[in-house]
């Protein structure tokens, strides 16, 4: 069993490989971005989409973190104030 999940995640990795690859080379026209009057150096619109992917990887769950930690706070605080006001 522990071998079969091995080698679907291989070849679930393959996959997804053969897809970012095909991607990649179907998108090679060249964009420059503009933001704020400032001007990206041409690059193929695959690097930019990927970034933009990369970006938001990392950010969505950075800020679902922050929101956990930030209501975790609330809560303790919550239970202080009813605890104090109990007595």
């Amino acid at each position: 069993m522990r071998n079969l999940k091995r080698a679907l995640a291989a070849v679930f990795v393959l996959l997804l490989a053969a897809v970012v690859l095909f991607f990649v080379l179907e998108n090679q026209q060249t964009v420059a971005l503009t933001l704020f009057g400032w001007v990206a150096p041409q690059v193929p619109v695959a690097v930019v989409v990927l970034a933009a992917l990369i970006i938001g990887l990392a950010v969505g769950p950075l800020l679902g973190a922050y929101g956990v930690q930030r209501s975790k706070r609330k809560i303790r605080a919550s239970a202080r104030e009813a605890a104090l006001s109990g007595r």
